[in-house]
């Protein structure tokens, strides 16, 4: 089974046993979490859309979290002499797909 799932503000096509990157969840290594925004499933040759969700939730598990690669922003005016240089490193969440409900 196949599913379009709305986390932390994006979507996501998931599936059960699948690892994927989203947006720092609050809660800790190991914790359990339930997503209940399901926009589509997709089950062989069944495809059903919600309106804008289905009922329904899918569990997953919270592996860790850690820092994406730091990104470089830099900002410049020429013939004035100014030049301003910052970064950031976005926090993520490692997270693997337990089970897909769908009522």
């Amino acid at each position: 089974m196949l599913a379009v799932v709305e986390i932390a503000g994006g979507q996501f096509e998931v599936s059960k046993d699948l690892k994927l990157n989203v947006p720092l969840l609050t809660g800790n290594e190991g914790d359990t979490v339930e997503f209940a925004n399901i926009l589509l499933t997709k089950d062989g040759e069944n495809t059903t859309v919600g309106a804008p969700y289905l009922s329904g939730k899918v569990t997953a598990k919270i592996l860790g979290s850690f820092k994406d690669d730091k990104v470089l922003v830099f900002h410049k005016k020429r013939r004035k002499g100014y030049q301003k240089l910052n970064g950031h490193r976005q926090k993520y969440s490692q997270i693997q797909i337990l089970d897909i409900q769908v009522n």
